[in-house]
């Protein structure tokens, strides 16, 4: 048996859920695209673009259809490429309460969409139905500083909750609109959204909040889709998969244009547009449709590789991130990559696998990839419409991520296990169960550890009398939890660990 902690399956009790959250998966955990690994010492020789052989686990790119990045960005904010969603006249019912926030809006939207928030977007099918959907800045986009950054991942979203009571939130939001009716085809299309959403809730519970169960909603969608005709079945085709999901924290778009392939463990090769776009998987029944959002993909990664992680704004220590830029290039550039004196200057990311017995990290998503249960995934992705352009193939580690933006990206590691760079560099100073510190709906910074302030706790998930108060607590004895690993740092004397985190300030 696993020497890992056995999880309980016991569900924290009195969790709340809004129908955002479900859909708001859809939006963007199949897209998650870059992820987080360690690294080793330094060979500046090794590095791609060198004279020598590439380092090992280098991942090479593949040929990409080319894009028009603000065709991208229109796409993203005004098409529908999630395919179901609530009928608009229910949606507007419900709105009249909750109306949209000046700084919640986007620019360069069109139609319904001026007056919907970043997450949501409006659209109509073939048969006319106008329907709200949410879209991926639900999970890509995020509040810094209290302004908005697109491409940004969200870290405080709760998937916590059951959404058994979906029926009844959609019942409530009827009532709002009085004499509301809908018509045949807007009935249609919410019983369409109801059943599918009801269907894959038990699959996407996380433990705590503010992680993603993105790896599950894509083996679940799978599960009930010929991968041929991408028809939808009821019933599941292949082998469903656990119903207590993986964590994982969301990645940032802006590394998509150092990747040479996506998800944290590496494995979408070839055609990224086509694996981008799996998020469409829960209501696009046919390959027609398909056809019809692929097409506009390759625009829409097009503008996630155009993007740049926001600078810095606080104070930096020019000479102290100067010695931490020596630092850092013997120490970290063999897996991170280097960076020229600004973030688009001369450097070179090497695209380096690292296998999970060096970095060490928690090893529950390699584990479920690499078990007979994740290849068969794997294996309808290959031989479905999907597999005609794209690829996913097993690994056994993670990417080592480019660190652009990094200090904007807290908390660290593929599970968000780590609240700050201070405590990613010094596992000695890693919380084992913690809370974190939100205002106004957005992580408090640290602009010293670098990361998300936190409250350290004695006690964990288990052992909280408040059941209220469970999911508040990350619990790094929870399997798939973990805070182990990427201990290279531990090395580093505390002056030198001060450079570091002060010169990725500059990056």
């Amino acid at each position: 048996m696993s020497s890992k902690i056995c999880r309980s399956r016991t569900r924290a009790a009195g969790a709340a859920w809004w129908p955002a959250n479900l859909l708001g998966t859809l939006g963007c955990c199949l897209a998650l695209a870059a992820g987080g690994s360690g690294c080793g010492p330094a060979d500046p020789e090794s590095l791609p673009g060198s004279e020598e052989a590439p380092p090992p686990g280098y991942i090479a790119p593949s040929p990409q259809r080319p894009g028009d990045a603000q065709r991208g960005y229109d796409a993203l904010v005004n098409f529908g490429y999630v395919r179901c969603g609530v009928p608009y006249p229910l949606f507007a019912a419900y709105s009249k309460l909750f109306p949209t926030k000046a700084a919640d809006k986007l620019p360069g939207r069109t139609g319904h969409n001026t007056e919907l928030p970043y997450y949501l977007t409006s659209f109509r099918t073939k048969k006319g139905v106008e329907l709200v959907t949410l879209n991926c800045m639900v999970c890509h986009a995020a509040r810094l500083g209290g302004q908005l950054v697109m491409g940004l991942g969200e870290t405080n979203s709760d998937y916590t909750g059951s959404v058994s009571s979906l029926a009844d939130v959609l019942g409530k939001v009827l009532a709002l609109g009085g004499s509301l009716t809908l018509n045949a085809d807007e009935k249609a299309e919410l019983n369409r959204f109801t059943s599918r959403s009801t269907l894959l809730a038990p699959y996407l519970g996380t433990r705590s909040k503010g992680v993603n169960p993105a790896d599950s909603l894509g083996a679940i969608l799978a599960a009930h889709r010929d991968p041929t005709t991408l028809a939808w079945s009821d019933t599941p085709i292949i082998t469903p998969p656990d119903k207590e999901p993986v964590p994982l924290d969301v990645p940032p778009w802006w590394r998509v244009k150092k990747k040479n392939a996506l998800y944290y463990m590496g494995f979408g090769r070839n055609d990224h547009s086509r694996l981008l776009m799996a998020s469409s998987m829960l209501c696009t029944d046919d390959t027609a449709e398909a056809d019809e959002i692929d097409a506009r993909f390759p625009d829409v990664r097009a503008f996630l590789a155009s993007l740049s992680p926001p600078r810095y704004s606080g104070p930096i220590d020019g000479g102290l991130a100067e010695r931490g830029r020596l630092v850092f290039e013997g120490t970290c550039a063999r897996c991170h990559g280097t960076y020229g004196p600004d973030k688009q200057g001369a450097g070179s990311y090497p695209n380096r696998l690292i296998d999970i017995d060096e970095v060490r990290t928690d090893d529950t998503l390699v584990e479920e990839v690499n078990s007979p249960r994740g290849r068969q995934y794997f294996g309808w992705l290959n031989t479905s419409w999907f597999g005609k352009l794209a690829r996913v193939e097993p690994t056994h580690g993670y990417v080592a991520p480019p660190l652009d933006g990094v200090w904007a990206t807290a908390p660290f590691l593929h599970n968000g296990s780590v609240p700050t760079l201070q405590a990613l560099l010094d596992s000695s100073q890693r919380p084992r169960y913690f809370t974190r510190r939100v205002v106004a709906g957005e992580d408090s910074f640290d602009p010293v550890a670098v990361g998300i302030r936190y409250t350290p706790l004695d006690h964990g998930q288990l052992d909280e009398k408040d059941a209220s108060k469970r999911t508040s607590i990350y619990d790094t004895t929870l399997l798939g939890y973990s805070n182990s690993g990427h201990t290279f740092g531990d090395a580093l004397s505390a002056e030198d660990r001060k450079a570091v985190i002060e010169y990725v300030k500059t990056l």
